[in-house]
């Protein structure tokens, strides 16, 4: 039986002629050398094999051919970069995209002090070392009342470094219904044992009374904990102790009580109120020794973990190793310090940091912008379906899931032929992205979460889906 003939490999162009010839490609021809170079390279690697295999012919081996297999490569290498979505979906506090959006002043200052040096870890008034995040510590403290603050990178490290110092290979009582799980890894029990404590889990799912955790106290017992569950809700036949009760209890075992509240809402005010929110001021109050919360959540700041409580519990978590691995950068830090400022004005606060504005619009606002938004999609698409229509809209990123929020929606009708979840893909994969809803036959665009400066370019990002 005859071999089959040997392929062509003469036939492959070298990388000589393809770097030549990629200089009078527009997409390609301000590409860094090194960079183009390595995407031919995988272009040819996969010329070379598919030919070897008999999979594909010596036409394939054109330049022209491989230099739009070079563009796609790196196209798709850059894809999964960080780049601007607009947020039609309604859902606040998207874990997918970011979280919070930080209030102009914070990115004014993010923008100032990232492109020079700044006095991280220097006192300029006596030229020593000083101690990074010591300012915004000191607004933490003065916003809330306690008596000191420490910083970390998330609320998962916060809740860790505690439980480390706090409890290594000692007994932390939680209720039962209060073992959360928040998304990804997050598991508020292994959690705990990576930070070295033994859980003691009291009560049961819906009932967990003070009774339950006095019994549970023992002398290898390190403190007691209250999780706030921040992402769900136990509703009916459901006990369970409050802060004033189990601090009471904790104080007179001589144990301390950690507040872990998760979403850090900071102002003691009728928004926190209205969706039976619990605060941080109100936590100290209430007798916790110790809180932690999120920066990038209801505060609405960069992410962080906020430690806040009493000073002798506090300052030794500083000293703890774990503490400089968990510490936050210069940016966030900045960031941090910005957003903090505007809460010294609670008027201010609630009209320029984004999130608190998104949860505080009013029906009369959102209609005004969904106005505006099909006026001006009825401009570029004077055949299309459109309405606007109430809706409702959610806080998101594990933060007040019983409180659904009544919104203003424009709703697009696509024509026959023009199937939804294509175009939601076309808007999801465009310049810019575009998420949004798809229900009830239509394309929802939520109004809550759209800024009143990206109306236009959220208008012509769905006329162009709409053509292509």
């Amino acid at each position: 039986m005859p071999e089959p003939p040997k392929p062509d490999l003469s036939a492959i162009p070298s990388m000589t002629v393809l770097l030549g010839e990629s200089r009078s490609v527009p997409g390609l021809r301000d590409e860094p050398p090194a960079v183009l170079a390595d995407a031919l390279r995988t272009v040819l690697e996969r010329l070379r094999r598919r030919l070897l295999d008999g999979a594909t012919q010596p036409e394939d081996c054109r330049v022209q051919v491989l230099l739009e297999q070079a563009r796609q490569e790196l196209a798709a290498r850059r894809s999964g970069r960080l780049r601007r979505v607009i947020n039609a979906t309604g859902v606040i506090l998207h874990t997918g995209l970011g979280r919070s959006v930080l209030a102009a002043a914070a990115v004014e200052r993010l923008a100032s002090l990232g492109k020079g040096y700044c006095n991280l870890e220097l006192d300029l008034d006596t030229g020593r070392r000083g101690r990074r995040g010591q300012y915004a510590e000191g607004l933490l403290c003065r916003l809330t009342g306690a008596e000191s603050a420490l910083i970390v990178n998330n609320n998962a490290a916060a809740t860790m470094l505690a439980l480390n110092h706090l409890a290594q290979g000692r007994e932390v009582i939680v209720s039962r219904g209060q073992l959360i799980e928040i998304g990804g890894s997050y598991r508020l029990p292994e959690v705990m044992a990576a930070g070295g404590a033994i859980l003691r889990e009291v009560g049961t799912t819906n009932k967990t009374h003070l009774r339950d955790y006095e019994a549970a106290i023992h002398d290898r017992t390190a403190l007691l904990m209250h999780v706030h569950t921040s992402n769900f809700r136990i509703v009916g036949f459901s006990e369970s102790p409050g802060t004033v009760e189990l601090a009471e209890l904790a104080h007179r075992h001589r144990l301390p009580l950690f507040d872990d509240l998760g979403s850090g809402a900071l102002l003691d005010d009728e928004l926190w109120a209205a969706a039976n929110e619990p605060t941080v001021p109100a936590s100290l109050r209430q007798g916790a020794d110790l809180v932690a919360f999120s920066g990038d959540k209801l505060l609405g700041g960069p992410q962080a973990g906020i430690l806040l409580g009493r000073r002798e519990v506090i300052e030794p978590l500083r000293r703890n190793p774990m503490a400089r691995a968990l510490r936050i950068d210069k940016l966030t830090i900045a960031a941090l310090e910005a957003t903090l400022e505007l809460y010294e004005s609670p008027g201010r606060a609630r009209r320029e940091i984004p999130v608190l504005a998104a949860l505080s619009a009013t029906s009369a606002d959102l209609s005004t912008l969904a106005e505006r938004l099909r006026e001006s999609l009825a401009r570029r698409m004077p055949e299309a379906q459109l309405r606007v229509t109430p809706g409702e809209s959610f806080a998101g990123g594990g933060s007040l899931p019983a409180w659904p929020l009544p919104t203003v929606v424009v709703q697009w009708l696509p024509a026959a032929g023009l199937r939804l979840d294509a175009l939601a893909a076309r808007l999801r994969t465009g310049d810019p992205s575009v998420l949004v809803r798809v229900q009830d036959g239509g394309v929802i665009f939520d109004l809550r979460t759209v800024g009143e400066g990206e109306i236009e370019d959220l208008a012509e990002a769905v006329a162009e889906a709409a053509r292509t």
